[in-house]
């Protein structure tokens, strides 16, 4: 006769409870909207419609992840679903990683509408500037003209030449204003700028181009995350990770961020100690900043040609 059971050690218990919660999550760009007050048995409907919409290749829910789902729903203020349209743009040359972290969290946002928006003709892949390609939903003429996030990345010579475009140019003026939010990480600052989007506005970017800001009219700030009213910067690269957790809070609460959080496990621990322009071996330092001064002339550049109307708004967003 076996031996009976033990119960599953605490962290595997969590683990499996996380990957109940995991698939329900990440149903975010397709799940049907609902009020946040509405009771459970309507919100388990809500996520069966969901996978319905993803089509056979998804297992429908079970109860497991059902029963996972309604305690979510039980915790204060965090807002599982939403109507959200968010718009992401996609340029030859830009870097993925700009756009792959904060496009995570932005489609895990149940009942949110992700649009990822190529500049090119056609909806053919677009190739970062390491060669990943993004495949697009739509293009600038047919994106959504009200949206409650533009976001745009950044990258190197790639980010000049979109900044040049006059499509692409037209295109980031037409949407800011009327966007909740518009938000920018790493160099995608600069698509901002020749915008006419940055004047009198305090923003962050890469450490290597930050002090090209001022060409545009910008504050250059020191921080990671800087936010001005209704446009938010992020720092170099990585930063978008944090930016787009910031958003998610903005736009649902500071649990669902946290729910996030878990389900991407992201709690960084470098394989070696935080490395900064302040603490790198100055060598180092210096040879990168130099090797980059042909995009800060490029971003001085744009500076000099923007137009003089600025269409972000200073002021904060009412809360839904």
């Amino acid at each position: 006769m076996s031996a009976p059971e033990k119960s599953a050690p605490p962290r595997r218990e969590f683990l499996r409870q996380l990957a109940a919660l995991g698939p329900l999550l990440a149903l975010g760009s397709t799940a049907r909207a609902s009020s946040p007050a509405a009771p459970a048995a309507a919100d388990s409907a809500a996520v069966l419609d969901a996978h319905h919409q993803q089509g056979p290749a998804q297992p429908p829910p079970t109860p497991a992840q059902l029963e996972a789902h309604a305690k979510l729903m039980a915790i204060p203020d965090i807002r599982m679903h939403g109507a959200e349209q968010i718009a992401l743009l996609l340029y030859p040359g830009f870097t993925a990683l700009d756009l792959v972290g904060p496009h995570y969290f932005f489609a895990c946002l149940m009942g949110a509408k992700i649009h990822l928006v190529t500049n090119q003709p056609t909806l053919a892949p677009v190739a970062s500037d390491l060669g990943l390609a993004i495949a697009p939903t739509t293009t600038l003429a047919d994106c959504p003209a009200a949206l409650d996030v533009l976001f745009v990345p950044g990258g190197s010579q790639g980010t000049i030449a979109a900044a040049r475009d006059a499509a692409t140019q037209a295109f980031v003026a037409d949407r800011a204003p009327r966007a909740r939010y518009v938000a920018t990480v790493c160099t995608g600052a600069f698509l901002l700028g020749a915008a006419g989007l940055l004047r009198g506005k305090r923003i962050t970017s890469h450490w290597i181009v930050r002090e090209a800001l001022p060409a545009f009219g910008a504050t250059p700030v020191e921080e990671r995350i800087v936010w001005d009213g209704t446009l938010v910067t992020g720092a170099g690269v990585t930063a978008g990770i944090d930016l787009g957790l910031a958003l998610v809070e903005r736009l649902r609460s500071r649990a669902y961020a946290e729910a996030l959080m878990l389900q991407a496990e992201y709690a960084p621990a470098p394989p070696f100690p935080f490395v900064t322009p302040r603490t790198a071996n100055p060598a180092l330092t210096d040879a990168l900043h130099q090797m980059c001064e042909p995009l800060r002339d490029g971003a001085r550049e744009l500076g000099r040609l923007m137009p003089a109307s600025p269409a972000v708004s200073s002021k904060p967003p009412l809360t839904p």
